[in-house]
């Protein structure tokens, strides 16, 4: 899987700016939880969308936290882990977590 690793609020801005119909989604995962792990574990294990049809973030809890932060405040979602947001024309349209996050749900919701 090509994840974008998310470290600093420059590329939180050109998320914002996505052109229209691009589809991003950000997993938001915290590294001590083992919860977090098992989800992205299996995440990654089912995880057949092509790159064309989306740009998937991965962004790391513990080490930038003032991302999360500003994810919470700019697309007005509260703050979860693990939580996968999906985006369009820069505004979140989807968001799981926990035991809701799947790939299933993602291509459901990239569908619409």
């Amino acid at each position: 899987m090509n994840w974008v690793n998310l470290t600093n609020n420059k590329q939180l801005e050109a998320i914002k700016a996505t052109v229209e119909n691009e589809s991003i989604a950000i997993f938001k995962h915290s590294t001590r939880c083992g919860i977090s792990r098992m989800v992205l574990k299996n995440f990654e294990r089912e995880f057949d969308i092509p790159e064309s049809e989306i740009t998937m973030y991965y962004l790391d809890l513990l080490n930038f936290r003032e991302i999360s932060n500003n994810i919470a405040v700019d697309f007005n979602v509260m703050h979860q882990s693990p939580q996968l947001l999906l985006l369009k024309n820069g505004k979140v349209i989807y968001s799981s977590t926990h035991g809701d996050i799947s790939v299933e749900s993602l291509k459901i919701q990239l569908k619409k």
